[in-house]
């Protein structure tokens, strides 16, 4: 086992369990260790303290085990993928009726670090963020089966663009197991097709599904946009709420050719639905005022890393702030933030600094996270990425 140590002092944040090592902390490595090595980790004091996979980078460890007895071996990724799949039982959403669709692990959530896995019906989609897990794809694969025991037919392989490029993996995607072509599947009794071939993330932005739900009781009556609609979820539970219309509006014709799919699965031949291809800032100076009475305004990650943060925040008030303008008296907004690298109240500071400049009455009627298949290890606070709030616009 390939050894790193610490420099003085620089072991307190693994004492409160944190699981990454940065690199600025490292003293000195003993050995050749390449990246996607295990490595363990010792204080200044040659006390060991953790186990984890090397990386290339500002985090050189991400960190698997504290406990110095606990090899990382078949037993553990068992061991680890089952206590995620009991943490999906315990919330109800692995057996909630009318709903195949979930996170079955979530990184640091589930104490994988560098490790996504999604359940679409029976095909689990997994994703690999670190050398070390993409390493160790086909012993996860053949556990994942094993422990969910019947459940899963398929597991596909989605890294192509998450793995980091300085470690010249050559990953391809592809079926480590089985080979399905069914990719319809259910979220609350809605249906959707998942790109798990060529779209984003895993195939589907899993992590809306509870604020898609709250959005569908506020829907009943409303003329609704949907602002970066990718698949068209919002504006599918926006449908089934009730909406006198729904627009949906994305940059990507891909994107909006899946909306469109999706829509006619769940609401064929209906004409309250309508499209575009455009780009949202675009739309949104060009449209009409007080047309829309629900606005989603859920964008990309506008910052990707920490030194992308100003702009981003600017994108933020800027979006924000035409939403302000244009939506009509007694309008509701739904505004999100997925990155990472802007917290939460940056991006409330941003949301709230476009509704001051609007000079319009403004209410927080909900403040919006990631579900409860999308963990926060409590030691590992940057994990609550998705922030949101719901407000009422005067």
């Amino acid at each position: 086992m390939y050894k790193i140590y610490l420099k003085s002092g620089k072991e307190e944040s693994l004492r409160r369990f944190h699981p990454w090592v940065f690199s600025g902390a490292i003293s000195r490595v003993e050995g050749k260790v390449q990246e996607g090595d295990l490595v363990d980790i010792y204080t200044s004091q040659n006390e060991f303290i953790a186990r984890g996979h090397y990386q290339i980078g500002s985090i050189m460890v991400r960190v698997l085990t504290f406990d110095e007895q606990e090899a990382i071996d078949a037993s553990f990724w068992k061991n680890r993928l089952h206590e995620a799949y009991q943490k999906r039982q315990a919330i109800g959403i692995a057996s909630y009726p009318g709903n195949n669709t979930f996170r079955l692990v979530h990184g640091e959530g589930d104490n994988l670090p560098g490790l996504v896995i999604d359940i679409y019906n029976r095909t689990a989609v997994m994703q690999a963020h670190s050398a070390g897990m993409h390493y160790q794809r086909m012993e996860i694969a053949q556990t994942l089966m094993e422990v969910m025991d019947g459940k899963i037919d398929h597991i596909y392989y989605k890294s192509e663009t998450t793995l980091p490029y300085k470690a010249d993996l050559g990953p391809e995607n592809g079926f480590l197991i089985g080979g399905s072509k069914d990719n319809i599947a259910v979220e609350y009794g809605l249906q959707f097709h998942i790109d798990w071939l060529k779209g984003q993330k895993t195939g589907f932005f899993v992590d809306q599904r509870e604020n898609r739900a709250l959005l569908e009781r506020y829907s009943k009556g409303r003329s609704v946009l949907n602002m970066f609609c990718y698949t068209g979820g919002f504006s599918v539970y926006a449908m089934r709420g009730g909406a006198l219309q729904v627009d949906s509006v994305d940059s990507s014709a891909k994107a909006i050719e899946l909306t469109k799919k999706n829509v006619a699965l769940n609401f064929p031949d209906d004409k309250r639905h309508n499209a575009y291809a455009e780009d949202a800032f675009k739309f949104l100076d060009e449209m009409e005022k007080d047309k829309y009475d629900l606005i989603i305004l859920d964008p990309p990650a506008f910052a990707k890393h920490r030194d992308a943060l100003r702009n981003a925040l600017q994108g933020y008030r800027r979006i924000n702030a035409k939403a302000f303008e244009k939506i009509r008296h007694g309008g509701i907004l739904f505004t999100f933030s997925c990155s990472q690298a802007v917290n939460k109240d940056q991006f409330r500071t941003s949301v709230f600094t476009a509704a001051a400049a609007s000079g319009r009455k403004v209410s927080i009627l909900h403040q919006l996270t990631q579900p409860a298949d999308h963990p926060v290890n409590i030691y590992h606070p940057e994990g609550e990425y998705l922030k949101g709030l719901v407000l009422y616009v005067e």
